[in-house]
């Protein structure tokens, strides 16, 4: 079976240095907000280009807490409109609403699957105080257009970076595009810790203090709590774990999209299609997504031939139980590109650790379904 994604692979492909790290956590015997996730904050700042790095619990947390905090500093405030992709992981829109603004939902581009800027001017209200890019699949979603629609709107321009850790926007890396990102260090991410993590970056010092705050219970100095906050907080062993795996992350990305090059250049079935090529840098390949409009049919066929794909995502954020019928959304009547989306999307094998043989098998069995 060639799996969508070997995490065991992955892992053993450091040879000793996670060992190695994890042992000098247990060691040390200090396990939360010590020098493993100083240093980590540290070094993903300067990667990321961002003036601080405050690390979080998870991805979900860390998009929480960037909008909790601007309502916190008078900047947002509840029943505030803030523009996001129709066609993302519900994580995206679960920040939004569980800090009591409202998600406008804008269809994307039906040849990048990233949001399409010449929607998002419409979608524009009175009330828009902020504009979320997702970066999806791993390819950047920002464009020129839309930071200077934020400009011109006086909009906040939040990034959900959780699957481009080291996609680029021409000499900048996503993550450092905007306001403020949030980051997801879940295992399967191209950054991925052995357990959930997060992380949110800015160049605003003055929010950077409010996330910090309010992901450690509202405080600033111990046992004194000026704020209502949460639990929030990357530990050491995570931070360790992260801290060896960045070290490898370009590396690891520049093989996806060896990988990715490959599968553009083989696959030829007409009845898949595949997103068009981004920028060089532009895209770090976390999900490789085909389209099919018989999916369910290719991925048992993959399925039978010893490939194992997944499905990003099967419903919709505005279809889901938790949303439909309940007035928390503002969008179109309809939704016709992101449903579509939903229904066709299959996303190939894609790791660093995925060989050339086990990627021409899957573009060979990929090219057989008819």
């Amino acid at each position: 079976m060639i799996e969508f994604l070997n995490l065991r692979d992955i892992t053993a492909s450091f040879g000793g240095e996670i060992e190695q790290a994890v042992e000098r956590v247990v060691k040390s015997g200090w396990y939360l907000l010590g020098e493993e996730s100083q240093a980590f904050e540290q070094e993903f700042a300067r990667y990321i280009g961002a003036g601080y790095c405050i690390g979080t619990g998870n991805g979900l947390d860390a998009l929480t807490l960037i909008f909790r905090a601007y309502i916190e500093l008078g900047k947002l405030h509840a029943g505030d409109e803030v523009i996001v992709p129709a066609n993302t992981f519900i994580a995206s829109i679960l920040a939004v609403t569980e800090c009591g603004l409202t998600p406008v939902l804008v269809e994307p581009d039906p040849d990048t699957l990233e949001i399409d800027p010449s929607k998002i001017e419409q979608a524009v209200g009175p009330r828009t105080r902020a504009a979320m890019m997702v970066h999806l699949y791993g390819r950047c979603a920002h464009t020129g257009s839309i930071a200077e629609l934020c400009r011109r709107y006086g909009l906040l321009l939040i990034e959900d970076n959780a699957q481009a850790h080291g996609c680029r926007f021409g000499e900048r890396r996503t993550g450092n595009l905007g306001d403020a990102a949030g980051h997801s260090f879940y295992p399967g991410k191209n950054l991925g810790a052995l357990g959930d993590a997060g992380a949110v970056t800015t160049s605003d010092g003055e929010l950077a203090r409010m996330v910090r705050t309010l992901a450690n219970y509202g405080s600033e100095r111990k046992y004194e709590f000026g704020r209502r906050g949460i639990n929030s907080r990357l530990d050491e062993l995570q931070a360790a774990v992260l801290r060896v795996k960045l070290q490898r992350l370009d590396a690891d990305n520049a093989r996806r999209a060896e990988i990715a090059s490959l599968y553009r250049s083989g696959i030829n079935n007409p009845l898949v299609r595949i997103p068009t090529e981004a920028a060089p840098g532009a895209n770090v390949y976390h999900i490789f997504p085909v389209l099919c409009s018989r999916r369910d049919e290719l991925q048992k066929h993959l399925s039978d031939h010893g490939i194992q794909t997944l499905i990003h995502y099967p419903v919709p954020p505005h279809a889901q139980e938790c949303y439909r019928g309940r007035g928390l959304l503002k969008m179109p009547d309809l939704l016709p590109i992101t449903e579509r989306i939903h229904r066709e999307e299959l996303s190939l094998p894609m790791s660093p650790t995925l060989t050339d043989e086990e990627t021409a098998q899957v573009i060979s069995a990929v090219n057989a379904f008819g």
